[in-house]
């Protein structure tokens, strides 16, 4: 099996497979969940061929596409990737969301995805969607 190429990505040091592996229709978006044993499959051989980009993001679900990332990469399998995962949608119980950019909300947000990801780091965080209420130096 030919194994994915790495690339630099941004300034910082960072490196990536040049192929990444967009985790979100494996939990929602695109019909029902898949199963979750496949997708855990599927994940692991993504890794094993040198896709070790993986995307996620806390809306994802809402936040079972992280839980189910936590779960592929359990028994080390999580010191082969390069994860990035997304914040800013504030979900409410009656489905309806807000964009949120403040720093309490990304504090929260973070902590959440780092816990449903079972992990210490994240190694690519960003904003989904920008707050036009908050500064952008101000969340960042």
């Amino acid at each position: 099996m030919a194994k994915v190429g790495r690339m630099k990505l941004g300034s910082q040091g960072l490196e990536v497979s040049q192929q990444g592996l967009g985790c979100m229709g494996m939990s929602a978006v695109y019909g029902p969940p898949k199963p979750e044993p496949d997708m855990i499959a599927l994940i692991h051989h993504a890794i094993n061929a040198g896709v070790t980009f993986l995307d996620t993001a806390d809306v994802y679900g809402p936040h079972t596409n992280e839980i189910l990332i936590g779960k592929a990469l359990k028994g080390g399998v999580g010191e082969k990737v390069e994860l990035e995962t997304k914040f800013s949608f504030n979900l409410f119980d009656d489905g309806k969301f807000e964009i949120r950019g403040d720093p309490k909300y990304v504090r929260a947000a973070c902590e959440g995805s780092l816990k449903r990801l079972n992990i210490d780091c994240i190694d690519l965080y960003f904003q989904h969607r920008v707050d036009a209420r908050v500064p952008i130096e101000v969340t960042v």
